[in-house]
């Protein structure tokens, strides 16, 4: 048995495995992804990943056409930014973001037509570096959410890359409501396993493992069925599959329940042995290898208590969240939230006129009776958020010394390993804002070593 292997004996039933029990809802995941019209107009945010921002390689009245570059940045810790629509850029400007910065954003006036730009061809792949290159010219970032670019996270330093043998697929989809990673599975298996193949070998990695949630039966079988098919000298290629909880689709926590190893605090996935990838940016990267199409789309699942018709979309990135809404009947009653992502770790959204960015896979919106939220009231100290935690920390006590500005005690509790899944805030009965108190805490922490 692999050293602290807590995700093992929680298969085992041994020990009890951290998380909550939130409710799958899952209203889509018979749904096929439907191809939205193109819009009239997208704005293409310079920052949609995590690393430097880029900056427009384009002026206002340039002819644009799907697939051109918009966006670039010289940083090596960067992706490109390509247009998802043919058109004319109407305007460059800044948006606000939705952590409070700005960032300058490419703004085209759509033709209609999606003439896809004439330079797009696939890449010649040779070697390592081609398909690194690649992964780099596709514009390609983690599509789970975090957005980190994935030409950085395949090349790893020699040393590093030496201790590699685990390549993880992360197909977990925890979160309540989304289902696009298990629709890119029923609809995409193809490139899922061909990008499967390319980072395994690249990596030189012993097991490829795609880690998928029991409540998927059917991605199971399929991609179960599909790897069978792959023979791949010293390669072991399988699909593990999870129990159903959240937040199993987190990194580390997959890392635990697929491998039994843990990731130290502070640490990475590589300092384990193991590089994590979100199943839809392993089949984008395959597809690029084949076509030359960079990533101009993003599959959505759009759902919520004020949405007439949920759907799985698939949309020209850059479009308004306001077109997506009217393509699916528009709102049902009053929208009082709007959330970019799933409710447990997305962001409250001020108004739907913000664009659809790479990282972003659901947009719920739901109306007053099932948004408000409940008036906190005292800590009874029922050590729920403690056993509920993933990462092992102490919610309340990280609550208690956000309130008085203790940043040192912070700091000697672990502040920064706070993944913000929001596990404390769901269970908890007082209905403390913990995850909330936590992010506070995170920036005293953050301004006091500054």
């Amino acid at each position: 048995m692999a050293k602290n292997s807590n995700g093992l004996l929680c298969k085992l039933g041994i020990v009890k495995s951290p998380g909550a029990a939130v409710p799958h809802r899952k209203n889509t995941k018979d749904c096929a992804t439907v191809d939205m019209p193109v819009p009239a107009q997208v704005t293409l945010v310079m920052q949609q990943h995590i690393g430097a921002p880029c900056t427009p390689t384009v002026k206002v009245g340039d002819e644009v056409f799907v697939g051109t570059i918009v966006g670039d940045s010289t940083a090596p810790f960067s992706a490109p930014i390509h247009s998802s629509v043919s058109g004319k850029v109407k305007k460059i400007d800044s948006i606000l973001m939705q952590n409070g910065s700005k960032a300058q954003a490419v703004i085209i006036e759509s033709d209609g037509q999606q003439t896809v730009d004439p330079a797009i061809k696939p890449p010649v792949i040779n070697s390592d570096e081609d398909l690194i290159k690649a992964a780099h010219d596709s514009g390609l970032v983690g599509l789970g959410g975090a957005g980190f670019p994935t030409h950085i996270k395949i090349s790893p330093k020699p040393e590093v890359k030496a201790t590699i043998d685990y390549l993880l697929i992360n197909a977990a989809e925890c979160e309540p409501y989304l289902t696009p990673d298990v629709r890119e599975i029923l609809e995409d298996s193809e490139n899922i396993v061909e990008g499967m193949k390319m980072v395994a070998k690249l990596l030189d990695v012993k097991n490829a493992v795609i880690g998928i949630e029991d409540n998927k039966p059917e991605a199971i079988k399929l991609m179960t069925e599909r790897l069978a098919q792959v023979k791949i000298d010293g390669i072991n290629f399988k699909v593990e599959t999870l129990p159903s909880r959240y937040p199993q689709g987190a990194e580390k926590v997959l890392i635990d329940q697929c491998t039994g190893r843990q990731v130290p605090p502070g640490k990475l996935p590589s300092d384990v042995g193991c590089v994590v990838m979100n199943v839809t940016s392993i089949a984008v990267l395959a597809n690029y290898v084949a076509t030359g199409m960079p990533l101009t789309t993003k599959r959505l699942t759009v759902d919520g208590s004020a949405i007439s018709e949920p759907k799985n979309v698939r949309v020209p990135i850059g479009t308004p969240i306001k077109d997506i809404v009217e393509f699916c009947g528009g709102y049902k009653g009053t929208p009082f939230k709007i959330i970019s992502g799933g409710p447990m770790m997305g962001q409250a959204m001020v108004s739907d006129e913000f664009p659809i960015l790479k990282q972003n896979n659901g947009i719920l919106i739901f109306d007053k009776q099932d948004a408000e939220v409940a008036e906190p009231s005292a800590c009874i100290r029922c050590g729920r958020c403690v056993n509920a935690c993933p990462m092992n920390l102490m919610p309340t006590k990280l609550e208690a010394y956000t309130n008085i500005g203790n940043t040192d005690e912070l700091q000697k509790l672990n502040i920064m390993n706070c993944m913000e899944c929001g596990c404390c805030s769901f269970v908890c009965p007082a209905n403390r804002k913990l995850v909330q108190s936590i992010r506070l805490g995170k920036g005293l922490v953050r301004n006091a070593s500054n």
